[in-house]
């Protein structure tokens, strides 16, 4: 069978030195590299606490197109590491950061501008600086923007957010939310309990939110994916919906339509690590809706990018949307850029 041009939408990646925001912005609280040994470095928050390890395929161009070639990936969607984020800092410092990631992405898009594509981060907590990051983002090359499952605990439907929903739809920017600040994480450190149970629990906050709040009435040109899987909302949706049939006066106050309307209007990863989850969400959402994700170069995702999607008997014109086609939609990027 004849390659499948295959387009990872799920892809994060830091710089290989990040300025010392503490120094300059005169408080604490950001994220620094420690590079301790040949092609490692330590995450670390300036107060010393350790975040994560990881190697140089988290900062490095070539080592990611080396290990895309070996993985048969010809394309990345990048995007920065969600604890990079930072929206409870000051709003001007985490533009500052937000542009310094974003630059960053866009020189590697112009350097390897048919292997890579680039998502900004934004300064959420800011919606004024945040437009006009945006704006900036479409100018340098991005084809849109990640962004949180929550902002400082605001959930995404706060109509403090519809001028970036806005903006994302006028531009045609495509809007990846991932989960991040996790609720109960305090609550369930041991058994990584937090990446485990918390970030599916994230992603369907963040869905419900956008359905329950309107979002995708308000915004119907809005590309929205959300990763992993859509994380727990796709195993709950009967719940959900039950929900609103049995009290619509405390679930659908703001959006008096069926929850399982929406399964065509947004766009989920394919990071589900089971043939059978895959088979559901892809029955669920169709093929059209679900797009390759990876999560690299990260331990808990894929760590053959697409190999779950080629293993499953799926006909090949369904496993070219997986693939590609419904990466494509999402980003409203064409084909003949790629191949």
């Amino acid at each position: 069978m004849p390659k499948i041009l295959t387009i990872d939408i799920h892809t994060h990646i830091l710089p290989e030195h990040i300025p010392n925001w503490k120094e300059k912005f005169g408080y604490g609280g950001f994220v620094a590299l420690e590079h301790h040994k040949p092609c490692c470095a330590r995450m670390v928050l300036d107060t010393g606490r350790f975040f994560r390890e990881i190697e140089d395929n988290c900062w490095s161009s070539e080592k990611r197109i080396e290990e895309c070639n070996h993985h048969q990936v010809d394309v990345q969607v990048l995007s920065t590491v969600p604890v990079m984020f930072s929206y409870w800092a000051k709003p001007e410092d985490c533009l500052e950061l937000s542009k310094f990631l974003n630059d960053h992405i866009a020189g590697i898009i112009a350097a390897y501008p048919t292997r890579f594509i680039g998502l900004g981060t934004i300064p959420m907590q800011s919606p004024g600086l945040a437009v006009k990051e945006i704006e900036r983002c479409k100018r340098i090359g991005l084809a849109g923007i990640q962004i949180g499952s929550n902002v400082n605990q605001l959930n995404l439907d706060n109509p403090l957010f519809y001028p970036i929903f806005e903006t994302c739809e006028k531009l045609g920017m495509a809007v990846f939310v991932h989960p991040w600040e996790m609720m109960g994480e305090k609550e369930m450190q041991k058994y990584w309990l937090p990446w485990l149970v918390g970030m599916p629990a994230e992603t369907s906050r963040a869905i419900c939110s956008m359905i329950f709040g309107g979002i995708f009435n308000r915004f119907p040109l809005l590309r929205v994916a959300f990763a992993h899987g859509g994380g727990s909302f796709p195993a709950t949706l009967g719940r959900v919906e039950h929900g609103f049939r049995c009290r619509p006066d405390l679930v659908a106050p703001d959006n008096p339509v069926n929850p399982r309307t929406y399964t065509d209007k947004f766009w989920i990863d394919s990071l589900v690590h089971d043939p059978l989850m895959l088979e559901y969400v892809v029955k669920l959402f169709g093929a059209e809706r679900v797009a390759l994700g990876s999560d690299y170069p990260f331990p808990l995702g894929e760590l053959q990018p697409g190999s779950l999607i080629h293993s499953m008997p799926f006909e090949k014109e369904k496993k070219e949307l997986l693939l590609h086609g419904a990466a494509l939609k999402w980003l409203g990027l064409e084909k003949g850029l790629f191949v």
